[in-house]
Parts: structure tokens; sequence; C-alpha cells
């Protein structure tokens, strides 16, 4: 642990605890080290180690077996699919810290299979922006925008390298562009070699995908998603009622 991060050491530990089960130091069904031995491993106070322990039981990360301890969940919290949110805010709602890395962004005259459901005619410019999306540091997604580049001129000028830049956010405040509804269709199918290197997946590895295309309150595409998610580093859930 240290002293000078500003995080709060129950903090620090809930998250070294969270990447040792997602990167599977700590199995799905594996038994916690106890209270005692976690304070010994931290070298903090086994108070700050119950908080840590105490936030990844009401996350749904561990579950308590009475006189036996605690252990990892086979199944690990989803985050909840929100068409009209972005990454984001959806990391932060979520309380885990989320970050970016910059793929790709350009402005270019597309295919039509990108031109047309955006509602576009042949040869017109959009601008496509890739990222890489992490989740406190851990790379989960990789995600593609299309977006008309005559509704967001200058936005592939953009500083797209920092860690929490919302697309959505820029589309509302720079561009006056609010999102009103959204179409959304999940699947699955093999990754490629190059997106298992950025995901940190073994080949042959199974991708959820997500494609989305958002709409303004008057009806026009404003732009188009596609979200590679690792199946387990980024799960997704649905409410439903």
């Amino acid at each position: 642990m240290r002293h000078d991060d500003p995080r709060p050491l129950h903090r620090q530990v809930h998250e070294a605890l969270l990447q040792a089960i997602e990167d599977g130091r700590l199995p799905h069904n594996g038994k916690l080290p106890s209270e005692r031995e976690l304070v010994e491993i931290f070298g903090v106070s086994r108070i700050t180690v119950r908080h840590a322990i105490q936030d990844l039981v009401r996350q749904g990360m561990l579950k308590s077996q009475p006189g036996k301890g605690f252990y990892v969940t086979t199944g690990q919290r989803g985050y909840e699919l929100q068409v009209l949110e972005s990454f984001t805010a959806t990391a932060l709602s979520n309380n885990r810290e989320p970050g970016s890395q910059l793929v790709e962004v350009k402005a270019y005259k597309p295919p039509p299979e990108v031109t047309r459901p955006l509602f576009l005619p042949a040869g017109a410019e959009v601008v496509i922006l890739r990222r890489l999306r992490l989740i406190d540091g851990v790379p989960v997604a990789i995600q593609t925008d299309w977006l008309p580049a005559a509704q967001v001129p200058g936005l592939e000028q953009l500083d797209w390298t920092g860690p929490n830049r919302s697309l959505y956010d820029e589309l509302r405040n720079r561009y006056h562009i609010q999102p009103g509804r959204g179409h959304t269709t999940l699947s699955a199918r093999l990754a490629t070699d190059w997106e298992c290197e950025k995901l940190g997946l073994v080949s042959p590895a199974a991708v959820l995908t997500v494609d989305q295309i958002v709409f303004d309150r008057r009806n026009r595409p404003i732009n188009m998603t596609t979200l590679i998610h690792h199946p387990e580093r980024y799960p997704l859930t649905l409410a439903q009622s």
C-alpha cells in the first residue's frame, strides 16, 4: 500500500483484491485469505481490510459462508447496458475508474455499410474514433464510433489521448446535439488476433459485441458505435420490468 496515494487505504485494498479476482489469482469459488492474513499482506489495519471486503460483498464479487470465510462468487457483477450513457459515466456510476487509449481518429470517406445506417449519401465524410477502454487501468473493451463529419466539425482535432474524455459530453456541450433514443444489437463471435492482443485474451477467444445507432430528438442518426467487450472483465446486464 502506498501512503502517498490519494486514495483511501481501504480503496487501495479493494482495488488490489478486485484485480486479483479479475486476473484469476483469486479464482472463482476460491477462498479469500483470512482477515489476519490480509492485514499481514497489505500492512493495514483489520478495520481497513474489513471495509474493503464489505465493499466487494456489496458489489457481488464475494460471498460469505458462515464459519468458513469469504469466497469469490462464480459470476462477476455486470455493467448495466445504457444506450444513452457514455462508457465514462457507466464506469463512474459503478465506482470504478474509467480510462482510454486512443487507437485512431480521422475524417474519411467510408464504405456504404457505414454511410447507409447514418442516412448519409455515398461519398459523405464521417469521423471515426476508435479507443481502447479501460476500467481501473485494465483493458475491457474496444470502442469504435462513426459520426457524420458535417455535424461535428473539428472533432478529429480534439485531444482524445486523455483518459476520461466523453464523446457524449462533447456532442451535448460543444455541438449542442442531444441524444434522444437508440437501437442496440448484442451478439458474440471469435476475437481477431488484434482484438486478443488489445484485450489480453488468449486465442481462440470469444468476445461480446454491441452495435448501436443513436438518434437525436428529431430522429436523425448522430453516431454509430461498435463495442468489442472482454466477456469476463466487462459483462453486461439488462434491467427488466
